[in-house]
């Protein structure tokens, strides 16, 4: 089912009005998360940001996520504050030590993300996001996911940005057991290209 959705995606990135890109890495001592960036102009009014992941844990959890978020910014006094509103999909496999059985699904959450940049020098930005997807948008194992993530950022140069932040990203499942697949502060990096 995994790799089904990763071909679509590929197709849809290809297909579109894609421009522009960029890679995401962050890691803690137990998760890492590699996420593909990308800019698609003919969504909406200015375009929209898109990014596709691969998440997984030292548990052997993997997490395939494509999200689309549109941005805006404020004016005036406020000019480096920006905002978006946006959906995420997650795809996931949850590995169970025996004799549990694995689990694995799928859920659309709806979300959204505030970034303030601090003018200077070498500017710096606080950045928080959170994505939701009720039982209703969920999918097999899956009856839910709760994602919320703050970071502190660092504009090395234009084209690339460090932080640290720490996210928390539970999945809930039909069973009734809530499984936290990151809880856990990490570093990152970001290129643009």
């Amino acid at each position: 089912m995994l790799r089904k959705v990763l071909i679509i995606i590929m197709g849809v990135v290809v297909s579109s009005g894609v421009y522009a890109g960029g890679v995401d890495f962050r890691m803690s001592s137990k998760t890492a998360e590699l996420v593909y960036l990308t800019e698609n102009a003919t969504f909406g009014y200015g375009g929209a940001d898109m990014g596709f992941g691969l998440f997984f844990n030292e548990n052997d959890d993997l997490m395939a996520t494509g999200s689309i978020l549109v941005s805006g910014s404020g004016d005036g006094d406020v000019r480096g504050l920006h905002f978006g509103v946006g959906a995420k999909v997650y795809l996931g496999y949850l590995d169970f030590p025996a004799p549990q059985s694995n689990r694995e699904g799928g859920a659309l959450g709806i979300g959204g993300q505030i970034r303030y940049v601090f003018p200077a020098k070498m500017p710096f930005a606080i950045l928080f996001e959170g994505f939701g997807a009720p039982g209703v948008t969920s999918v097999s194992d899956f009856e839910g996911i709760k994602e919320f993530r703050g970071a502190i950022e660092l504009e090395v140069t234009p084209s690339a940005r460090a932080y640290i932040g720490y996210r928390s990203l539970e999945v809930e499942l039909n069973s009734g057991a809530k499984i936290d697949l990151d809880d856990k502060v990490h570093a990152g990096v970001r290129f643009s290209f």
